[in-house]
């Protein structure tokens, strides 16, 4: 079991790879969501098989290039995202922004184990024939969220043993499902769509890469045992690497599916509905799969949220901080599965938040990150005054205003099922971009305005070379 929480790792513990950066980054996508959002692309953008494979190529470059980038200063530091953000944000500062990503973190929990629930009642109902009453999607609920508990609990290294394995095993059943679906499928009708509009593909990349950006935060955590001589291009190339080389057939399998049966893109339950388009023998050991790669994304994001609680305050052992998280989103999971109504339309909805709440600190630590940023890390656990990083009252007066500016820029720019901005009609909130916007502003606002001292010293650093 890993116990280090917030505090750096040293030097002489610094013994990770690069390389298990792939693995990681293959797990964080091992979600048959990815199969419905590709679904989505054909049926309600009106894209055609080869709009739908560009797409799915730019978004993973772009969400989880800035997850690579971010992750550098994991090994500069040595400690995690939200740790490392007290230096930008300030001790007090940083419970803004640090606030807001935790509770989108329930959210994002509790989408993955409502997904997962399903997933395994798919599975029961192949096996066994039952069908889901109350009781048992809450049993399954509970199994799914103390599954993640257990894997994120144990820490880094069981997160990394599990990823690997779970890539090589949702890695051989997907390419079994890729043949089938080669051979079954009518390939004249899906190469014959027509295109369409571009505007569409925009608005489709925006989608997808919103799920991407969630993870930028989080970067930091898995890269700070690598050494501070690891090759920060070499990082960001294998976290591309290892989101793309999921990212991209999963989405194309889904839009590949939606042609013969479109339902699959606004199922109420995403899950059950692919088992019955596989071959007996194949639907339940990949749907098994499948539920084990979206338990690693949940313990992955259980992981970061409970070294988030622990920079909010909660001064408990980094474990019961995940245990904290692991009730949060059963509790959020058991209301979304009697009440949700459309599941496609809410998480897009809810990815398209999420990533507006993500972006406004992406903007401000970017750019932070590039000025040079060194850290100290004593100041990162000082708390109180006389540390380096508590700037003015506790706030990075600077980061603070350019973080807030962005984030109600985003807001403006952002029209949801149940929220809109009312500068969601414009180009860049037709077209999903809110989240990019966010980046823009709060990251231009930031480089603009002068950086604070710390402890009363002018800031230092060089700038940031791969």
């Amino acid at each position: 079991m890993e116990t280090r929480g917030l505090d750096p790792v040293p030097d002489s513990e610094r013994t990770g790879r690069v390389r298990t950066l792939f693995p990681t980054w293959v797990g964080a996508n091992l979600t048959v969501l990815l199969l419905t959002m590709g679904a989505g692309l054909v049926v309600f953008n009106g894209l055609n098989f080869w709009q739908v494979l560009a797409v799915a190529t730019a978004a993973p470059i772009i969400s989880f290039g800035l997850v690579g980038l971010v992750s550098i200063s994991g090994k500069q530091g040595g400690a995690p995202g939200m740790a490392l953000s007290r230096a930008v944000f300030g001790q007090r500062g940083n419970l803004l922004p640090g606030s807001l990503i935790w509770i989108a973190r329930w959210g994002w929990e509790t989408v993955n184990a409502v997904t997962g629930s399903y997933a395994l009642l798919a599975v029961l109902h192949l096996l066994l024939g039952t069908s889901g009453g109350n009781t048992l999607i809450m049993a399954t609920l509970l199994v799914f969220v103390g599954s993640s508990f257990l894997v994120s609990g144990l820490g880094v290294r069981a997160l990394r043993l599990c990823c690997t394995w779970s890539a090589y095993l949702f890695g051989g059943f997907s390419v079994l499902v890729s043949v089938d679906l080669i051979v079954r499928t009518e390939w004249r009708d899906v190469l014959d769509k027509p295109a369409g509009p571009t505007a569409m593909m925009i608005a489709g990349v925006g989608t997808l890469a919103a799920g991407g950006i969630s993870w930028v935060p989080t970067g930091p955590d898995f890269a700070r045992y690598l050494p501070r001589a690891a090759s920060g291009r070499a990082m960001v190339l294998a976290t591309v690497g290892g989101a793309g080389i999921v990212f991209l057939p999963l989405v194309l399998m889904g839009a590949v599916m939606a042609v013969a049966t479109p339902g699959l893109a606004a199922t109420q339950d995403p899950v059950a509905f692919i088992g019955p388009l596989l071959p007996g023998w194949l639907s339940v050991p990949y749907l098994l799969i499948a539920v084990a790669g979206m338990v690693l994304i949940n313990a992955m994001s259980m992981y970061s949220a409970g070294f988030t609680a622990q920079t909010l305050g909660f001064r408990i052992p980094r474990a019961r901080a995940v245990g904290v998280n692991a009730a949060i989103s059963l509790f959020l999971g058991s209301l979304l599965i009697m009440t949700a109504t459309g599941f496609l339309d809410s998480f897009v909805s809810f990815l398209t938040l999420l990533a507006v709440t993500f972006s406004a600190w992406i903007g401000v630590f970017g750019v932070d990150q590039l000025r040079g940023r060194t850290y100290d890390s004593a100041a990162l656990l000082d708390t109180t005054p006389a540390g380096a990083y508590w700037y003015t009252g506790g706030f990075a007066v600077p980061a603070v205003a350019a973080w807030t500016a962005g984030l109600v820029v985003g807001l403006l720019l952002t029209g949801v099922e149940w929220f809109s901005g009312p500068l969601a009609s414009t180009w860049i909130g037709r077209h999903g971009l809110g989240w990019a916007a966010t980046i823009a502003v709060s990251a231009a606002l930031y480089a603009i305005l002068p950086r604070p001292a710390e402890g009363g010293r002018p800031q230092g650093g060089t700038p940031l070379h791969f």
